[in-house]
């Protein structure tokens, strides 16, 4: 086992202090994302990151907002437990995630993670820079496994 694997843990967000900092973070309104469930990364008791799945149609798709600071939250465990999350517990088919196109290590990162690129909202974010709709289908999935493993 590796040091990040031994230490990074997930943290389920009961108070929704995760999900605040978060949008903080990320300078969008709390209110555009709705049903939201939020995970928070942890190494020791410093919170390193966060998911927010959202907009959930349970058996069809829910989108994905991330935010991190650093880069040891993405290990194998903690992947398939997320994409575990999204396919095995709320049954999607699919998941979405909207990214900057300025914001080349989340491009590379979920490019990896095999999601495709879909579409452009072109000057979409408040800077004027353009925006991908990024989606990975269940069948699609390389993070296979169980999400207790």
């Amino acid at each position: 086992m590796s040091w990040q694997q031994e230490f990074c843990k997930i943290v389920y967000d009961h108070t929704n202090g995760i999900f605040r900092w978060i949008c903080h973070n990320l300078s969008i309104s709390a209110d555009d994302i709705t049903d939201g469930e939020t995970l928070g990364f942890y190494i020791g008791d410093r919170l390193i990151g966060g998911l927010i799945y959202h907009n959930i149609r349970r058996g069809r798709d829910l989108w994905w907002t991330i935010y991190t600071v650093d880069k040891r939250w993405c290990t194998r465990k903690i992947l398939k437990q997320i994409f575990g999350i999204a396919f095995d517990i709320y049954h999607v088919q699919r998941i979405s995630i909207l990214v900057n196109s300025q914001n080349l290590p989340c491009l590379k990162l979920i490019t990896r993670l095999g999601f495709k690129r879909e579409g452009c909202l072109r000057a979409y974010d408040d800077n004027g820079a353009d925006s991908y709709i990024y989606g990975l289908l269940k069948s699609e999935n390389l993070w296979k496994g169980k999400i207790n493993e």
